[in-house]
């Protein structure tokens, strides 16, 4: 499948670290309030909404918080107004990197973002030089427990999926965007448990990471991913096998 590499893993490795000392807890309570504000507090009429707070529930986020953050994005209760940016740069090798945001200020976060950049040896880009490199997605994390991927693969397809790749810990479902939650309800109701769903961006094509430089990007992309106001990383890196590096 286009656009996977080595940091999908990396990623999700992070999110677990996150999660030990409540770092994700922020991101889903920015990503539930922006969800809320855009499509309404209701998560049957609102894929973006049931999607992250099925992703809440999945951190075992208090009952209280999930609510408060749905009613912060709908008005009823008073909160920071979050709104989501994406930024574009290079990393090491000339790597595209896709960075999305959700801020209160947007003006810190790009000095912090750019800092970044700098720091471990890429650039902030203007704004299309590098997202033309990737296109939008609908991606589902199927877990891999008490299931095969011949199994996967058949009621992923059935309903409409471009691919199923597998990975670690999850199988990884392909979908075109506007078929992600048609196919999410039926890898549900095929008795599959879904981890997440979600609209992500993939790249078009891979860029091979020559050796030297694959622990360099790995160090930006890690410093972006701690940098609160980061949501998610998209790279077009395709990193080289542990034992090349």
């Amino acid at each position: 499948m286009a656009g996977h590499s080595k940091w999908s893993n990396i990623k999700h490795k992070k999110a677990r670290e996150d999660a030990k000392r409540g770092k994700i807890f922020t991101r889903l309570i920015r990503e539930i309030t922006v969800a809320a504000r855009i499509g309404g507090g209701d998560p049957d009429g609102n894929p973006r909404l049931r999607s992250a707070t099925a992703a809440a529930r999945g951190a075992n986020m208090p009952l209280d918080n999930i609510e408060r953050a749905i009613k912060k994005g709908t008005g009823e209760l008073e909160g920071m107004s979050y709104e989501e940016v994406l930024y574009e740069g290079y990393g090491p090798a000339g790597v595209a990197i896709l960075v999305e945001a959700v801020t209160d200020n947007k003006v810190r976060t790009v000095a912090d973002v750019r800092h970044i950049f700098n720091k471990y040896g890429g650039s902030l880009a203007e704004p299309n030089a590098v997202a033309w490199q990737f296109e939008q997605s609908g991606q589902i994390l199927v877990e891999t427990e008490g299931t095969d991927e011949d199994t996967v693969m058949m009621a992923a397809l059935e309903a409409g999926a471009d691919d199923v790749v597998a990975e670690d810990e999850v199988f990884v479902v392909q979908t075109a965007m506007d078929a992600l939650f048609d196919v999410e309800k039926a890898l549900q109701e095929a008795g599959l448990t879904v981890r997440e769903a979600e609209l992500t961006y993939l790249t078009k094509n891979m860029l091979d990471v020559p050796a030297d430089k694959a622990a360099s990007i790995e160090r930006l992309m890690e410093a972006l991913d701690d940098c609160d106001d980061v949501q998610n990383l998209h790279t077009n890196a395709q990193f080289p096998d542990e034992d090349e590096v």
